[in-house]
C-alpha cells in the first residue's frame, strides 16, 4: 500500500478547458495521495487560488479567454513562489523561451500519461526530502569506509581524496535540515584531523628535503605558474588570502562560466600562517632559507609586526630571475578594500601588456578577523556554510571576477590558489611563554614555550622543519585538531571571544590542504 494514501501528499490545482476528460488523471494522482482541485479555465483557477491554498499548479496553455501563459502572469501576482507544471500541445521554441523566463519548473508536451504527471508532481513537491533521505543513507553507508580509508591513509593524494568527500558531504547537507547528520560528519571531520595531524607529523620533514614530495607552497610557482610563462604565454597569478577548499569549490561554477579548470593539490606550510606559506609563494623559498637572504623580512617576524609581509612583490621578481625568467613584465597588487579593487578593475586595459599580472586579495582573511571581533558579522556567518555562502555572495558581484573576465577576453591563463585556509576552533590550550612570544592563536613562536602535548607540535629543531630562529632558544608550537592557544591570565577574557572563530596557523585539512585552480580561458 503506498505510505501516501491516508496522508495528503499535496494539494494541487489543476487548471485546464478540458479538464473533465483528465479524470483519469485526476483519480491516479488521488490514489497516489495528492489531493486534486480542478478548474475549467484560468479566470475560475484564478479565483480558486485567491480563496485556498495550494502546494502546485498544473495549468494549460492554451485556453479560451486567457490562456496559460496570461494565467501565470496573474497567478504570480497572487503567490510568485508556488511552483507551476505547465502543459502544452505547443512544441515551439518561443513558448520554452517563454517557460523558462516565467520560471515555470516543468514543461509537458501533451498528450502525457498519469505516470508522467505524477513524476513531475513528485520531482517538484519532493525532491527536497528525496535528495535529503537518499544522501542520508548514501552518507551513512560510505562513514565506515572514510574512517578506514583515513587510518590506512599513507599519501598527500589519498588524504586530498578524503577531503574531497567529506567537502562533497558538506555541500550536500547544506540545504537539508539535517542537524543530526551534520553532527556526524563534523564529528567525522575531527576524527579524520586527529589522524592528518599525526600523518604531517611524522612525515612534514621529511618532505622537505625529498624531490618527490608534495607541491608545497614554495613549489607553487614553479609548478603551476612557471609553465606558462616559459611557454610564451600570458599569466595571472591570484592569491586568495586563507581562502580554504570548500569555499574554491563554491566558486567553481562561477570560474567554469569563463574557463576550463583543473584542480591541482597543494600542502600549506607549518605554520599555516601568512608570514610562512605566502612568502613561500611569492619568494619560492622556505622560511629559513628566506629570512637568510632577507633579514629585513626576519627582523618584521622577530618584532611581530602587524603586516609580516611587505616583500611580497621583490622575492617575485627574484623569483622570475632564478627561474630565466628575467625578461617577464611583472605586475603585482595587493588588495585589501573595495574601492582599490574597483580602480584596479576600471585601469585593467593597462595592465594588459604585462606578461605576469600578480594580486593578492585579502577578502577571505578580513572577513574572519572581523568576524571574530563583530557579533553582527557572527550571526550572520554562524558556520562553516553561511561562510561558503558569503564568499560566494561576495565573489558574485565583486572587481576581482571583473577583472578575472577582462582576462579571459584577453586570453590570460590564470592560476588562483590561496596562501593557507582555516579551520572553526572549539576547545582551548593553555600556552606556558613568556611575554615576548608571538601572538598567534594556533602557532606560537618564542623562548621555551611549551602547551600540552594533546593540542599542539612542539618543534625545537628549526632546522629540520626548515623554521627561521626568531629569538634566544626559539621554539615552536603549532596546533593540531581545533584547538586554539590561551594564556593563562588571559583565558577567561578570550575563551568567549576566540571559541568557535576561524584561525589559521596549525594543522588540519582545512589549514593545510589547498587547491590550486588552473585556469585556461574558454
Amino acid at each position: 500500500m503506498n505510505q501516501y494514501v491516508n496522508d495528503v501528499r499535496g494539494k494541487i490545482i489543476w487548471i485546464d478547458d478540458e479538464i473533465d476528460s483528465l479524470k483519469p488523471h485526476i483519480l491516479f494522482l488521488e490514489e497516489k495521495g495528492y489531493e486534486i482541485t480542478p478548474s475549467p479555465n484560468g479566470r475560475d483557477g484564478l479565483e480558486k487560488l485567491k480563496a485556498n491554498s495550494f502546494d502546485l499548479i498544473l495549468i494549460d496553455q492554451f485556453m479560451p479567454g486567457i490562456d496559460g501563459m496570461e494565467t501565470i502572469i496573474e497567478i504570480k501576482k497572487i503567490n510568485p513562489s508556488t511552483p507551476i507544471i505547465m502543459l502544452t500541445k505547443s512544441e515551439e521554441e518561443w513558448l520554452m523561451d517563454e517557460a523558462i523566463y516565467k520560471k515555470i519548473n516543468h514543461l509537458l508536451i501533451k498528450p502525457v500519461n498519469p505516470n508522467q504527471i505524477f513524476m513531475a508532481c513528485k520531482q517538484v513537491l519532493e525532491e527536497r526530502i528525496i535528495m535529503s533521505e537518499k544522501s542520508k543513507t548514501e552518507y551513512l553507508s560510505k562513514f565506515q569506509k572514510i574512517e578506514q580509508r583515513a587510518d590506512q591513509a599513507n599519501s598527500i593524494n589519498e588524504w586530498w581524496e578524503i577531503y574531497n568527500e567529506l567537502v562533497k558531504w558538506q555541500f550536500g547537507f547544506d540545504n537539508q535540515n539535517e542537524n543530526s547528520l551534520v553532527d556526524i560528519l563534523n564529528d567525522q571531520f575531527k576524527s579524520c584531523n586527529k589522524k592528518f595531524s599525526r600523518y604531517v607529523s611524522e612525515n612534514y620533514s621529511s618532505w622537505l628535503e625529498s624531490t618527490e614530495r608534495p607541491t608545497l607552497s614554495c613549489d607553487i610557482f614553479s609548478k603551476h605558474v612557471k609553465p606558462f610563462l616559459a611557454n610564451d604565454q600570458k599569466v595571472c597569478f591570484v592569491v586568495m588570502d586563507a581562502m580554504r577548499l570548500d569555499q574554491f569549490m563554491e566558486l567553481y561554477p562561477l570560474f567554469s562560466e569563463d574557463f576550463n579548470v583543473e584542480i591541482q593539490p597543494s600542502i600549506s606550510l607549518i605554520p599555516s600562517a601568512t608570514p610562512y606559506s605566502r612568502n613561500a609563494i611569492f619568494s619560492g623559498m622556505f622560511p629559513d632559507e628566506m629570512c637568510e637572504k632577507y633579514p629585513e623580512q626576519k627582523e618584521d617576524m622577530i618584532n611581530d609586526k602587524g603586516s609580516l609581509n611587505n616583500h611580497e612583490k621583490k622575492f617575485l621578481l627574484h623569483q622570475l630571475n632564478r627561474n630565466d625568467l628575467t625578461q617577464k613584465t611583472l605586475h603585482y597588487h595587493k588588495i585589501w578594500v573595495v574601492s582599490e579593487g574597483n580602480r584596479f578593475l576600471s585601469k585593467i586595459k593597462n595592465y594588459f601588456n604585462y606578461d605576469i599580472i600578480s594580486i593578492v586579495v585579502n577578502f577571505v582573511d578580513q572577513l574572519a578577523h572581523r568576524r571574530s571581533e563583530s557579533d553582527v558579522l557572527k550571526e550572520m556567518v554562524p558556520d562553516e556554510t553561511s561562510y561558503r555562502k558569503a564568499v560566494r555572495s561576495w565573489y558574485q558581484n565583486s572587481w576581482i571576477r571583473g577583472v578575472l573576465s577582462e582576462l579571459q577576453k584577453k586570453g590570460y591563463n590564470v592560476v588562483v590558489t590561496s596562501d593557507h585556509g582555516s579551520i572553526m576552533v572549539n576547545e582551548s590550550s593553555i600556552v606556558k611563554a613568556n611575554r615576548n612570544s608571538s601572538s598567534g592563536v594556533r602557532y606560537k613562536h618564542g623562548m621555551n614555550i611549551n602547551s600540552s602535548d594533546k593540542s599542539s607540535i612542539d618543534i625545537r629543531n628549526l632546522k629540520e622543519f626548515r623554521l627561521p630562529e626568531l629569538g634566544l632558544r626559539s621554539n615552536y608550537l603549532i596546533a593540531k585538531d581545533d584547538y586554539f592557544f590561551l594564556y593563562p591570565n588571559q583565558q577567561r577574557k578570550y575563551n568567549n571571544l576566540l571559541e568557535k572563530s576561524f584561525q589559521h596557523g596549525g594543522i588540519s585539512l582545512e589549514e593545510m590542504m589547498v587547491p590550486v585552480f588552473i585556469m585556461n580561458p574558454k
